[in-house]
């Protein structure tokens, strides 16, 4: 199982942000930032401060995909 942050890239060109900008409105580390590019999985509460500082809700933001994993 893998997370996507596709939808918080979408929706910060819709608000007309940079990912610096969500930086200092949702108060979230440079570390966490790096880690959403790399669609790793991050803390909640950087996902709830994230969705606080958008407006938004958790679905809005990012998504669960479904991988299968090889059987060898």
């Amino acid at each position: 199982m893998k997370v996507s942050y596709l939808k918080l890239w979408k929706l910060l060109l819709d608000k007309g942000m940079k990912k610096t900008d969500l930086l200092s409105k949702a108060g979230i580390s440079s570390n966490v930032l790096a880690k959403l590019s790399k669609n790793e999985f991050v803390a909640m509460e950087s996902i709830c401060k994230i969705c606080k500082a958008l407006s938004c809700d958790i679905g809005d933001i990012m998504e669960i995909v479904n991988t299968k994993e090889r059987e060898e």
